[in-house]
C-alpha cells in the first residue's frame, strides 16, 4: 500500500473511531441512541474507506437496509 493511501486510510479510521466514541459516550452517559443521520454518516465514511482499500472509484449499494 502506498504511503499516501495508508495516510488516507489512517485518517478515515481516526474519524470513524472518534465518531463512534462520541456515539458510545452519549449512550453510556445519557442513555440516548445516536440520531439516524449520525449513524448514516459513519456508515458513509466506512463505505468510503472500503472503496479506498478496494481501489474502486465508486461502489454500487448492495442493499438499502
Amino acid at each position: 500500500m502506498s504511503q499516501s493511501k495508508r495516510e488516507q486510510v489512517v485518517s478515515h479510521l481516526r474519524y470513524i473511531r472518534q465518531e463512534l466514541r462520541e456515539m458510545h459516550q452519549g449512550v453510556q452517559e445519557d442513555g440516548l441512541l445516536p440520531e439516524a443521520g449520525e449513524v448514516r454518516g459513519v456508515m458513509a465514511q466506512m463505505e468510503a474507506l472500503l472503496e479506498l482499500l478496494e481501489g474502486k472509484g465508486s461502489r454500487k449499494k448492495d442493499s438499502d437496509g
